[in-house]
């Protein structure tokens, strides 16, 4: 192979996963647990949205972060019933670390719950 052909293969390669990263970047995130867990994660703005199915039941989270506060809202219901429905705002915005980490320790709450029913 001649050096100008490397060199474009180098490229195509490296512009292809950019590309892909970005692409991953935009869609949701669907997590599959060992117990038929469904685990969608969805950016929203500055902040994330995660659902959590298993069967008839859902859980719900969102963090809403605006330059000025943060709000969460969190929801649990079976069928058509809610179990929890409450929210808390935050007087400042919230980190992408803080938002990551909330969201983690969320679904590793769900997942601890879920296997305990």
């Amino acid at each position: 192979m001649s050096r100008r052909s490397l060199f474009t293969l180098r490229i195509s390669t490296l512009l292809g996963i950019a590309g892909l990263g970005m692409g991953l970047l935009t869609i949701p995130c669907s997590v599959s647990a060992s117990d038929n867990l469904h685990i969608e994660i969805t950016k929203k703005g500055l902040g994330k949205e995660v659902v959590i199915t298993q069967g008839a039941r859902e859980w719900f989270m969102l963090i809403e972060v605006t330059p000025e506060n943060s709000v969460v809202l969190r929801q649990e219901k079976v069928h058509d019933t809610y179990l929890v429905d409450e929210s808390e705002t935050h007087d400042r915005p919230m980190t992408t670390g803080e938002v990551d980490a909330a969201i983690t320790d969320y679904v590793n709450s769900v997942k601890t719950r879920a296997t305990k029913e």
